[in-house]
């Protein structure tokens, strides 16, 4: 299986770093700053103090006083600040695992908040779902802690090598020289976390992919086909075939990635080793300018130094990668959509019409709508009808401002709709969607989509009446307060096809609206279901106006007037009489189907 290039661009490293850095420190900068100085007071205890510190001064004690007494007052100073620092690491390392909750709940209120703004249409791009994957990594995957903490490591390394240079510096300059090679270590390490994230970008489809079929081998709306069908057998190919490619990608990396850390292993440890610890040795040996702490202390120095080195090189790549994925986080949070909020607020109803609109989806070839006009007046009901395909979904998308049109406009209460707040315009129409969804929250939480207390439950319990799955529901140990799914409560319940559909139509009954908008509200129902749903909307709706989206036409009988719609073009407009009288393609349809369920053809899901 092939992997599908992830479109590549090269991030600005010191930008994305900064970005990174303000977007913790705006979240919580307590989380930085409680990180920093934990990661300080432990690299400066750990590889000055303990280290270099503490030995050079009892090997002065013994090289000169040799006082025992001496020796055990310094012995329990470095205790006392052993004690400290430990207390103090932990007191900081609290802090830090405070703020990090802090920081996610703040981080994941803007994310959320964000992808409730974005278009309908990035759902339908694979390049902006890889950036909103990638971006969403930070959180899932810890990117962030790996940021915040290689960063405070570098902080604290930095601090403890400054204090152990200084030392080696004052017993004799020249071994600064040896330290020198480690700059190289920083520009080896930024580009291995470039290549490394590369890397990693061409793996993102194909994780993507592997998620997908994780996901859905567990999911109950797929297990009867899985289990009446091949294409478990097909998935299980594509995740094997997106596994394989992985490998691939690995392979092809692999060997790169070696050459860097190798050669970075080169200029951070062998060079400045080999050589401190000759020019050491030959001071020690040839010259009097050595002293045995002395000597002790450089070799004790130039492994902390090694060690300081080592970590910030390590978190240097680190924080290079992981700035990578802040920069998907960048992008995701400077998408701006392309429906935006207009300033006028939606009155009172009185008028919708569409006028010369046409629609193309940004990937197709050919237009979903095309020169479409209607208009529809208060207290109207309306049938939109026609074969799958006709592009009746897409209407409703148009209505509801998930896209814009190409050309034309739509105008409510003569206003192009754009010129309204989205929020007030949306509030406008009550919608039950074909590929309706419920959650899994309790059945009163379902109909009025918020926690309910006493008097919305009843009200709720009306909606569900209405909507015809109030018996089902009444049924259940817990009633209304029955929480769907058992993926949280081991005493929800799973519904049918029409039971669902039926409690996603008593949002409907319960909302408060001035249109109400039904795609395809009936399509897991029985002929008798359906036409007891739709005398109930019609009781329910009385006085409002009424859009129905529908390739099945008993909505249509029952319509104030019917719009035909074929290939994206109205081709029929009229009374259910007027339709039938004038024998076009509605008259087909209505015959073809009025014989369907006179023999029983029509099956429940039609």
């Amino acid at each position: 299986m092939r992997w599908i290039e992830a479109h590549e661009e090269k991030a600005p490293l010191v930008k994305n770093v900064i970005y990174a850095i303000k977007t913790i420190w705006g979240a919580d900068k307590w989380y930085m700053l409680s990180a920093i100085a934990m990661m300080t007071i432990d690299m400066v205890f750990n590889y000055f103090i303990q280290n270099i510190l503490f030995l050079k001064i009892l090997l002065s004690v013994i090289e000169g006083e040799r006082d025992f007494k001496v020796y055990v007052r310094y012995l329990l100073a470095f205790v006392a600040v052993a004690v400290v620092s430990k207390a103090l690491s932990w007191y900081f390392s609290y802090v830090n695992d405070v703020g990090a909750k802090r920081f996610l709940k703040s981080m994941n209120r803007k994310i959320f908040d964000k992808a409730g703004r974005l278009d309908i249409s990035c759902y339908e791009n694979p390049e902006f779902y890889d950036i909103y994957q990638r971006a969403a990594e930070v959180m899932t995957r810890s990117y962030y802690h790996g940021f915040n903490e290689g960063f405070a490591l570098i902080i604290g390394n930095l601090i403890s090598f400054a204090f152990v240079a200084a030392t080696v510096a004052s017993i004799d300059r020249h071994y600064l020289l040896f330290l020198v090679p480690i700059l190289f270590v920083f520009v080896i390490e930024v580009f291995k976390s470039r290549y490394s994230y590369k890397r990693d970008l061409r793996m993102t489809t194909n994780n993507r992919v592997k998620a997908y079929i994780q996901r859905t081998v567990f999911l109950r709306d797929y297990s009867k086909d899985m289990r009446t069908s091949n294409i478990f057998l097909v998935l299980m190919r594509r995740f094997e075939g997106a596994i394989k490619a992985n490998l691939f990608i690995l392979k092809k990396y692999g060997m790169g990635l070696f050459l860097y850390s190798l050669v970075s292993s080169l200029f951070s440890e062998f060079i400045p080793i080999i050589g401190t610890y000759a020019f050491a040795g030959y001071q020690f040996v040839n010259t009097d300018k050595m002293t045995v702490s002395g000597f002790s202390v450089v070799l004790s120095s130039i492994n902390s130094v090694r060690g300081a080195v080592d970590d910030i090189a390590n978190s240097f790549s680190r924080i290079s990668e992981m700035s990578l994925y802040f920069d998907n986080l960048h992008k995701f949070f400077d998408y701006e959509p392309a429906v935006t909020d207009g300033k006028l607020e939606a009155g009172e109803f009185e008028s919708l019409e569409f006028r010369n609109v046409t629609f193309k989806y940004p990937s197709a070839k050919r237009n979903a709508l095309e020169n479409v006009s209607f208009k529809i007046n208060k207290g109207e009901s309306i049938a939109v009808v026609g074969v799958n395909g006709a592009g009746k979904t897409t209407l409703v998308k148009l209505l509801l401002r998930f896209y814009d049109p190409v050309e034309g406009e739509i105008l409510y209460n003569g206003v192009n709709i754009k010129e309204y707040n989205l929020h007030s315009l949306r509030s406008s129409f009550g919608a039950v969607f074909q590929d309706y969804r419920n959650f899994a929250v309790s059945v009163y939480e379902n109909v009025m989509c918020k926690e309910c207390d006493t008097d919305e439950k009843l009200f709720a319990r009306d909606a569900l009446i209405k909507s015809g799955v109030w018996k089902k529901i009444e049924g259940m140990k817990n009633g209304g307060d029955t929480v769907l799914t058992k993926e949280f409560d081991k005493e929800g319940v799973g519904l049918s096809g029409g039971e669902n559909q039926k409690l996603s139509t008593a949002r409907l009954f319960a909302g408060d609206f001035d249109i109400a908008v039904l795609d395809e509200p009936s399509s897991a129902l029985d002929p008798i279901a359906e036409y007891s749903m739709y005398e109930n909307l019609i009781e329910a709706t009385e006085g409002k106006t009424v859009i129905y989206i529908s390739h099945r036409l008993a909505s249509a009988v029952l319509s104030d007037r019917i719009i035909v719609l074929d290939s994206g073009r109205v081709s029929e407009e009229g009374t259910h009489a007027e339709l039938m009288k004038s024998g076009g393609e509605y008259s087909k349809m209505f015959a073809l189907q009025a014989s369907s369920y006179n023999s029983g053809e029509v099956s429940e899901n039609e």
